[in-house]
C-alpha cells in the first residue's frame, strides 16, 4: 500500500476540522442551512442589503457558537500537543499533560478564586498562577536529587504536588457554600466551555498559539530524546534547555486550557497514540497532527455534548466517556507503535 506523504496527513487532517467547525456553526437548537451560512459568510465580508435574518445570525454565530468553535480547537490543541511534548520528554507513553501537577494546581487556584471573590476574573488569574506554582513544586522537588534518572525525580515531584494541590482543593470544597459556591466549583471541575466569549477566546488564543507553535518546533529535538539523554548530549543537543522549554510551554498552554474551561482530561493522552499509531514515532509530524486532531475531537465532542442530550453534559465528562474505551483500543497496540 502506497504510504501517505506528511503533507497529506496535514492536509487530510485539516480538512476533517473543517468540516467539524462546519458542521458545529451549522447544527444547534436553531438549526442553520449552509446555505444561509454562506450568505451571511458573504454578506459579512462583502457587504450589501442584510435582513432579519443576519442580523439574528450575527447573535447566534458571533456571540454563541463561533466562539465556542474557536475555544474549542484551541483548547483540543493545546492539550494535545502539550501531552505529545510530556510523552516525547519522559519517553512515556502513559504521561498526560497534568503529569506535574497543572491540572491540579489550576483547579485548586480556581476553587480558590471562587472562594474569595465574585469576579470570574479572579478566579482565571487565581487558576493561571497556582498551575504554573504546581510545576514549580514538582521541579523543585525533581531537582533535589540531580542524577542520571532526573525524568524519574521530575514525574516523582509531580505527583507529589499533584497530591499537596489536591488535597488543599478538597479542604476548599469543604469550606465552600454548599448551597451556591460548592455546586460552582464542582461544575467547573467538571469542564465546560459555556462561558467562551469572542473577545476572551481571541485574547487567550495568542498566548496559546505561540505555545502550540513552540512545542511543534521542538519535535526534532524529541526525536533526539528519545535516544536518551546521553545520546542527545552527543549529538550536540543542550538537554535541560529544552527540557525547560518544552515544560514552559505545555505547562502554558494547559494551563490557560484550564482557566478558560476547568478540566478537560484524556484528549492530552489518547491522541498523541492514535496518531502515534497511524504515521509513527517522529515528533516532527505528530506534533502537527496532534495538535489539528486534538482540536478536532474536542469539538466534535463539545458538538455532541450540545445536541445529543436534551440538558449540556459538562465537556470533561463526555471526553472521559469517549476516552476511556479509546484508550483501551489504543493501549494494545502502544507498545508495538513506540518500538
Amino acid at each position: 500500500m502506497k504510504r501517505i506523504k506528511p503533507l497529506g496527513w496535514i492536509i487530510g487532517a485539516t480538512m476533517l476540522l473543517i468540516v467539524i467547525a462546519t458542521l458545529s456553526l451549522l447544527w444547534g437548537q436553531y438549526p442553520i442551512t449552509l446555505e444561509t451560512l454562506i450568505g451571511y459568510l458573504q454578506f459579512k465580508v462583502l457587504g450589501g442589503v442584510g435582513n432579519d435574518t443576519y442580523t439574528l445570525l450575527d447573535n447566534i454565530i458571533l456571540q454563541i457558537r463561533l466562539p465556542r468553535v474557536m475555544l474549542a480547537i484551541l483548547i483540543g490543541a493545546s492539550l494535545a500537543t502539550s501531552g505529545a511534548a510530556f510523552q516525547a520528554m519522559f519517553v512515556n507513553p502513559l504521561v498526560s499533560p497534568g503529569i506535574l501537577g497543572v491540572l491540579a494546581g489550576a483547579s485548586f487556584g480556581a476553587a480558590l478564586g471562587m472562594l474569595i471573590s465574585d469576579h470570574w476574573f479572579v478566579v482565571q488569574a487565581l487558576a493561571f498562577t497556582f498551575g504554573f506554582v504546581a510545576v514549580g513544586v514538582a521541579v523543585l522537588i525533581g531537582t533535589m536529587v540531580t542524577n542520571s534518572r532526573s525524568t524519574v525525580m521530575l514525574v516523582l515531584g509531580g505527583v507529589i504536588s499533584s497530591a499537596l494541590f489536591t488535597s488543599i482543593l478538597s479542604i476548599i470544597k469543604y469550606l465552600a457554600d454548599p448551597y451556591s459556591t460548592l455546586p460552582a466549583i464542582v461544575y467547573w471541575l467538571m469542564g465546560s466551555l459555556t462561558m467562551a466569549d469572542l473577545s476572551g477566546v481571541i485574547l487567550i488564543s495568542v498566548p496559546m498559539l505561540l505555545s502550540i507553535a513552540g512545542m511543534i518546533m521542538l519535535g526534532k529535538y524529541f526525536d533526539i530524546l528519545s535516544l536518551g539523554d546521553e545520546e542527545a548530549k552527543a549529538l550536540g543537543v543542550n538537554v535541560p534547555l529544552v527540557r525547560f522549554g518544552a515544560i514552559l510551554l505545555a505547562t502554558l498552554a494547559s494551563s490557560l486550557s484550564v482557566v478558560m474551561a476547568g478540566i478537560i482530561g484524556w484528549i492530552g493522552l489518547i491522541i498523541p497514540h492514535i496518531i502515534r499509531m497511524a504515521i509513527g514515532p517522529s515528533h516532527r509530524l505528530l506534533m502537527p497532527l496532534s495538535a489539528i486532531v486534538g482540536g478536532a475531537f474536542l469539538l466534535l465532542a463539545d458538538t455532541i455534548s450540545r445536541l445529543a442530550f436534551s440538558v449540556e453534559v459538562p465537556i470533561g465528562i463526555l471526553t472521559s466517556l469517549i476516552g476511556i474505551p479509546i484508550f483501551i483500543i489504543v493501549l494494545k497496540n502502544a507498545r508495538a507503535a513506540w518500538n
